[in-house]
């Protein structure tokens, strides 16, 4: 069985290439928004024309954004999403809700300190893990019944 599974988030540290550097051998295909954050803010004004009134600007990214964002989600068995230390990531909490809207598997990853305010995400989620490793955990259970440490 192969698994689909879409990586939303904080685009701010190594969190997508640990999961999927663990997963190798297994039978996942991975997907995901663009990580380049100038090129994810930029595209709509780049592909679409310069904006002089920010909101616009951020609407056309955002909008073009979304193509690839609700076709990963869609075409999704499971949605990870990641919600960083750093930054608020309201996106992150939008692409959880639409998941979580669509049926999908939810995997919720989080630090330990974000965990009331994320409570109504966390609930939407079959799983809430606090590190990428975890994931593969599951990841694995998943697709071959095996518990870590009892190969």
């Amino acid at each position: 069985m192969t698994l689909k599974v879409y990586l939303s988030g904080e685009i701010h540290t190594d969190w997508r290439a640990r999961i999927i550097e663990g997963a190798r051998g297994l039978d996942v295909e991975f997907s995901g928004p663009v990580t380049d954050h100038a090129a994810s803010d930029d595209c709509g004004a780049a592909i679409l024309g310069e904006e002089s009134d920010p909101y616009w600007r951020d609407h056309k990214g955002a909008m073009i954004n979304a193509i690839r964002t609700r076709k990963g989600i869609r075409d999704a068995d499971v949605v990870v999403v990641r919600f960083g230390e750093k930054y608020r990531q309201w996106n992150a909490a939008f692409d959880a809700g639409c998941a979580a809207a669509l049926g999908k598997s939810l995997i919720v990853l989080h630090p330990e300190e974000h965990q009331h305010a994320l409570k109504e995400v966390d609930a939407a989620a079959l799983a809430v893990a606090r590190e990428p490793e975890q994931v593969v955990q599951i990841l694995t259970y998943v697709l071959t019944g095996r518990l870590p440490g009892r190969d």
